[in-house]
């Protein structure tokens, strides 16, 4: 059986969240999988699998935008360690006796797999920018380009892309393939139910919006604002897989910023999402702009009292839509992975 580098891009939980569902199945198959994370990723992995701590990319965020000024000096006052790494991990990938590289959006062992010649497999949903036939409102197309080419970078020249989307859009490479989103275990195990609460959920505090959210009559439920307790109508909880799960399944709808996870599995769970995209990165206005488009929900730069009671008022319709919604185990992907591994001759 080969041995694998798994690369995880450690930026917030998403990556790492997917991640274990496929490093999971591969080690179920019987290959040996190491894997190379750091922040998030290697926190949320290092205790159940064999992880290998480096240095990654970072994004700067400062009142729910992205920095990018700050991201740049941030990842080129690393640029020592990240050469550092490559090296370390080309030594070990001897010790390992490597066959084979999977990437989720993590440039550094995408550059080993290279180097080393050996097959490169990118999983991640960031390709549907480059690889697919996407709409976008005009007023975005400085930060599209951008976001292209981060991403032409972060993965160049895999031998095959799998790519994940909520949404169905045409593929425009061969060696490109776009599947549902992958989601973990107990998500796919878990039985919604309709509660009185609306789940609320940012990257950062936003003390703006817990201001908005107290003029609104609703029950929200807050994650991701560094505090705990009650003020007014709002409940504030400190981040927990389980909590964080149990509250997603039980509450009436979604107000959160558009990460690819989050609404991943909020759709699946048939929650109607109000996507409130982190301003000037691109992939979660995307997101945003095709929760909107698909009538799963609504998406604004900026959120106001009105448009929170639009959302609310209209979650009916939005819940009609996601009655349509194709729930999706992780079953297509993982055969399309058995079968380039199996055809790498490795």
């Amino acid at each position: 059986m080969p041995n694998i580098l798994y690369g995880v891009n450690g930026e917030g939980a998403g990556h790492s969240s997917r991640a274990r569902e496929v490093i999971a199945h591969l080690e179920a198959q019987g290959h040996r999988v190491h894997v190379a994370s750091f922040d998030r990723g290697y926190r949320n992995l290092k205790d159940d699998f064999d992880v290998t701590e480096i240095d990654g990319l970072r994004l700067a965020y400062v009142h729910n935008r992205v920095r990018y000024r700050k991201t740049v000096l941030r990842n080129l006052l690393h640029l020592p360690q990240t050469a550092r790494m490559v090296r370390f991990l080309e030594r070990e990938a001897g010790r390992w006796d490597l066959d084979m590289v999977i990437t989720d959006y993590e440039p550094i062992t995408c550059h080993v797999g290279h180097k080393l010649r050996l097959p490169v497999i990118a999983i991640d949903n960031q390709h549907l920018l480059t690889d697919t036939e996407i709409t976008y409102p005009r007023e975005y197309r400085k930060e599209a380009a951008a976001a292209k080419l981060v991403t032409r970078l972060m993965t160049p020249h895999a031998d095959a892309y799998l790519v994940i989307s909520f949404f169905t859009a045409r593929l425009k490479k061969k060696k490109t393939f776009l599947f549902p989103p992958i989601l973990r275990e107990e998500v796919l195990k878990t039985a919604p139910s309709a509660g009185d609460f609306v789940l609320v959920y940012v990257t950062s505090p936003a003390a703006e919006l817990t201001d908005l959210l107290k003029t609104v009559r609703q029950k929200f439920v807050c994650y991701g604002f560094n505090r705990e307790g009650t003020d007014a109508n709002l409940e504030f909880r400190k981040p927990g897989l389980d909590t964080f799960l149990r509250d997603l399944s039980g509450c009436c709808a979604v107000i959160a910023n558009a990460g690819f996870s989050l609404i991943s599995e909020a759709l699946y769970l048939r929650k109607p999402y109000l996507a409130w995209p982190v301003k000037r990165q691109f992939e979660q206005v995307l997101n945003a702009y095709y929760i909107g488009k698909t009538g799963y929900g609504a998406y604004w730069d900026d959120l106001s009292k009105e448009r929170v009671e639009s959302f609310l008022f209209n979650l009916e319709s939005y819940r009609e839509k996601l009655a349509d919604y194709p729930r999706a185990d992780n079953s297509a992907l993982f055969a399309k992975l058995d079968e380039l591994i199996a055809g790498s001759g490795r």
